[in-house]
């Protein structure tokens, strides 16, 4: 049983590299719905109100982007090894 929880302490493979690229895959994605909610609410709402929905979408994509990237690259080693036990 302890074997199998061994398994979820391996780092994804590309480390690094691939959290940065699904971090920005992430900001880009919400950019373009941020993008496309502005033009689509052009006519219906008041530019006021179609900037406070593109600030809270691109403020979304921000913190889930750096969020993504943060925990993704943050590799195994960083963590201080565990003392050995002192009985047998």
């Amino acid at each position: 049983m302890s074997v199998m929880f061994l398994l979820f302490d391996v780092a994804a493979p590309g480390g690094g590299t691939a959290a940065a690229a699904v971090g920005i895959g992430f900001l880009l994605v919400l950019l373009a719905v941020a993008y496309v909610a502005f033009r689509l609410l052009k006519k219906t709402v008041k530019m006021a109100v179609r900037m406070a929905i593109v600030a809270v979408i691109v403020a979304i994509a921000i913190v889930g982007s750096v969020s993504l990237w943060w925990f993704g690259s943050s590799s195994g080693g960083s963590r201080p090894p565990r003392p050995s036990p002192t009985r047998r």
